[in-house]
């Protein structure tokens, strides 16, 4: 009788949970594998609300995560801790996703066991090793461990073979976010939260997210002061700004957009209504990678607020424009979206190249064919 293939699942943010979590749900329906889910917990509370979203319980759970942690510590106590567990499960195949420490960690502490890796959303290039920093770093020295690389994209394949990779070692699967999105967005939702019941989704809502480490400081206050004035000369639009936990952006918030009519800064959501809100929302304003993907599959034009992005395929189809973070640009392209029907329809209407919700089937299936 042939064994099992064992099967690994890494991951320790929110964000690697929620576009992990449908690979996880398909592997686990397959008989040919033994699937285990490891977590770091690099982030802890935000890791714990998606674990029970999406009804997965790990089987291993390191909980590194400290207040104030160090990029070395990170890795340092998920190489420890992944050491154990591979002993114990002696998994062929580590999946891991995206670009946090948490992958390059167990990318390499599965190398330094001889497992075989598997790089979830592979490829994606900014061209810039300290924007987004670390995560470029992350994705380039993991890239340089992996043995399948799950390339959302064309763009993204083109870059691993530019880099050298073998093209049989490198698939397109599309991005499991879309999966994940697939299965919680709902045109008849109904906020559970008090303040988003009272809002007025036939207005123009924008939805602001931002926290980038290299957007802190004056780049940030630029973002702020162009999305205030907007909301300030146009009379029917309202922001809403789920705050990031760090004090540091929590304070230029406060600052710039604080007390202000029609501005609203609420405490961040849980996955579900968050993905609803982008549904209900009129326009995305985002230095986040993840939103740049998940908006445009709901028809919703982004504002991608930094100067590069490792997403260029948004760009080129025309649902996401890249602003910058100088305030005038920022300012003319809002405002054009808010006030310009035809521009605003181009953006919501172009094809979304982000997959079609099956990237986690497309997954399964290679590592059982190889």
């Amino acid at each position: 009788m042939q064994s099992k293939l064992k099967v690994m699942s890494l991951f320790g943010t929110r964000p690697e949970a929620v576009k992990m979590a449908p690979v996880v749900k398909e592997l686990e329906k397959s008989k040919k594998i033994d699937h285990r889910v490891c977590v770091t917990a690099q982030h802890r509370d935000m890791l714990d609300q998606v674990l029970e979203i999406f009804d997965i319980d790990p089987d291993f759970d390191l909980d590194i995560f400290e207040h104030g942690q160090s990029l070395t510590q990170i890795t340092c106590r998920a190489l420890k801790g992944l050491e154990d567990i591979f002993k114990e499960f002696k998994p062929d195949i580590i999946l891991v996703q995206g670009d946090t420490t948490t992958v390059f960690s167990g990318a390499l502490a599965a190398f330094y066991h001889k497992i075989k890796i598997g790089h979830v959303e592979a490829g994606l290039r900014s061209g810039n090793m300290m924007s987004p920093y670390p995560e470029e770093g992350n994705r380039k020295l993991t890239g340089v461990l992996t043995h399948y690389h799950f390339a959302p994209t064309e763009e993204a394949k083109n870059n691993l073979l530019k880099e050298g990779y073998p093209e049989d070692k490198i698939f397109i699967t599309g991005n499991t976010v879309i999966d994940a999105l697939f299965k919680v967005a709902d045109d008849d939702y109904k906020f559970e939260n008090e303040f988003l019941k009272s809002i007025d989704f036939s207005k123009k809502i924008i939805l602001l997210t931002a926290h980038r480490r290299e957007n802190i400081g004056q780049p940030m206050k630029n973002i702020f002061n162009a999305v205030r004035k907007a909301v300030e000369e146009n009379k029917n639009v309202e922001l809403i700004y789920p705050v990031h936990l760090n004090p540091k952006v929590r304070d230029i918030a406060r600052e710039i957009l604080g007390k202000k009519e029609r501005i609203h800064l609420i405490e961040p959501l849980d996955y579900v209504p968050f993905v609803n809100l982008i549904n209900k929302c009129h326009i995305v304003v985002t230095d986040s990678g993840g939103i740049q993907e998940e908006a445009p599959s709901l028809g919703k034009p982004v504002l991608v607020v930094r100067n590069e992005t490792e997403r260029p395929e948004g760009i080129k189809a025309g649902t996401a424009k890249l602003a910058g973070t100088k305030e005038e640009n920022i300012y003319n392209l809002l405002n054009t979206l808010i006030n310009n029907q035809k521009e605003y329809n181009k953006m919501a209407n172009a094809v979304n190249p982000y997959g079609d919700g099956r990237s986690s089937q497309r997954i399964k299936e290679i590592l059982l064919k190889d």
